[in-house]
């Protein structure tokens, strides 16, 4: 089992990523969404959990085929996507995640989430004992390196100005002077208990979700304008329309590409559910 708790930082609020992060998700999973590839919505409803009271339970599948390592699709079947179980109990997620295909048997990735109005500096944020400093990854949305296929120049921060909020653009040592800030922090558990595959497989899948999480706070914070001064009600509806239209892409795109309908009546039965917070990329191993 590999463990790492990533902690990505915004000039912003936790009130207010509240309604930047639902769009931001909703607006990346479209973009991310193609070729009959992406992430599917299949329940999103609110919810209440015993501990964490009101939030919303979200079920999604996403299908990644063409983002697997060439090692890996040698093993797995055309059609293949991953499922998850989410649920956000503001400001505190977690996700469960799992494959529903024989051919991967035995891969469970676990993220727990907590958003704090500050620059990362919590030691044991999740109060169970502080992560070991060698699994702890700060991410950086100004500096990091993110795939080339994913950068935007308007979407590059070093040249970012809010109007609607002043803030911009961001500088070398932004982490230490940036007013207002926050930290997303996330503690990812990836398990792959499979001989001769498993430190690779979950070298890959954080390889992955560390690109992911750069990708989608960088876009939280570059779309503010977009965002900022929505209601909860309001980025709600947004969310449920994109739901729409993402699913409506993908179904349609895979009905375009054939052959799909035997695939998923023979492989994967199990209803499905969706992968971590946003798309995913994948390279060669």
């Amino acid at each position: 089992m590999l463990l790492k708790e990533y902690r990505i930082c915004m000039p912003l609020t936790v009130e207010e990523y509240k309604i930047g992060q639902l769009y931001m998700i909703s607006k990346h999973s479209l973009e991310q969404s193609s070729g009959g590839e992406g992430v599917e919505v299949v329940r999103n409803e609110p919810d209440t959990h015993p501990q964490y009271g009101q939030g919303q339970v979200t079920e999604k599948r996403i299908y990644l085929s063409s983002k697997l390592p060439s090692w890996m699709r040698k093993f797995v079947p055309m059609i293949f996507y991953v499922t998850e179980k989410a649920w956000n109990f503001y400001p505190y997620t977690v996700t469960g995640e799992l494959h529903h295909c024989s051919f991967v048997p035995k891969l469970q990735v676990k993220i727990e989430t907590r958003f704090e109005n500050d620059n990362g500096s919590n030691e044991n944020v999740f109060g169970d004992g502080p992560t070991p400093r060698d699994s702890v990854c700060f991410l950086d949305i100004l500096s990091d390196p993110i795939p080339d296929k994913h950068y935007k120049k308007t979407e590059d921060l070093s040249g970012w100005v809010s109007k609607r909020t002043g803030r911009g653009p961001l500088v070398d040592g932004w982490r230490n002077s940036a007013r207002p800030i926050m930290c997303s922090y996330k503690k990812v558990q990836c398990s792959f208990e499979v001989y001769g595959f498993q430190s690779r497989t979950e070298e890959f899948i954080h390889r992955n979700i560390r690109d992911v999480l750069l990708v989608g706070h960088r876009q939280a914070v570059a779309w503010t304008d977009e965002w900022h001064g929505m209601s909860l009600e309001e980025v709600r509806e947004y969310e449920r329309k994109l739901q729409q239209e993402t699913n409506s892409k993908l179904k349609s795109d895979r009905t375009d590409s054939g052959n799909v309908s035997d695939v998923l009546t023979q492989e994967h039965r199990d209803p499905g559910q969706g992968v971590v917070e946003e798309g995913g990329g994948g390279e060669d191993d």
